[in-house]
């Protein structure tokens, strides 16, 4: 039998990937590498939804739907969601590591 737990602990391991950020070029730019932003692209294709309004201001409308939604991966105006600083401190490891590896060609 299958329970709820598994179900969303399955869409969890589903749904989860490594990437290894990486300096790359001169070494002051950040990136995945081509196997990882591949990935990450078809992650997103899957898995992101996006839809867009055409706006004068669009800058408003963007600070009104962060301050409403939940938007975990957008760290920018988004100090009220519960991931935010999760996240912050995610990135910063991300990229503190990636400054102890060799840049990458």
């Amino acid at each position: 039998m299958t329970s709820i737990d598994d179900i969303n602990s399955d869409e969890q391991r589903q749904s989860s990937m490594t990437l290894d950020l990486r300096r790359v070029g001169s070494g002051k730019r950040m990136t995945f590498g081509k196997v990882g932003e591949a990935k990450l692209s078809q992650w997103m294709a899957d898995k992101a939804r996006v839809s867009w309004i055409e706006q004068s201001e669009p800058w408003d409308l963007g600070s009104r739907l962060i301050s409403q939604l939940d938007l975990p991966l957008n760290l920018d105006q988004n100090r009220h969601n519960a991931f935010h600083s999760r996240l912050k401190e995610l990135r910063a490891q991300a990229r503190q590591q990636a400054r102890e590896l060799p840049v990458s060609s």
